[in-house]
């Protein structure tokens, strides 16, 4: 089986990954779509909020996302990431949303 390729910005790896970090990317990648999803979201929500607020949820999302991979590694990442997007989607209320092309 060959290596895996792991695709960054301005970075092509390919080498053996430590066990189970493989996992870790997936779910890291995971992650980092859906809180850009609640950023997409925020943003198409801009008109309804204040100024103030969506600095305060952009600042809190770019902090997550700095930090998510150290997230991703902790042995309760699950809980802990799941309970932030929860806060996240109280503000951006993207659980709500139907993608217009889902309707029939």
């Amino acid at each position: 089986m060959p290596a895996p390729t792991i695709r960054m910005p301005g970075f092509l790896v390919t080498s053996p990954l430590p066990a189970g970090s493989a996992q870790r990317i997936s779910r890291t990648e995971f992650y980092r779509e859906e809180f850009v999803k609640h950023r997409l979201c925020l943003e198409r929500q801009r008109e309804y909020y204040s100024e103030r607020a969506i600095t305060d949820v952009e600042a809190a999302l770019t902090r997550i996302l700095a930090r998510l991979e150290q997230l991703s590694s902790k042995d309760d990442a699950d809980q802990l990431v799941s309970r932030l997007l929860r806060q996240f989607d109280v503000v951006t209320g993207l659980s709500n949303w139907t993608d217009p092309a889902t309707l029939h």
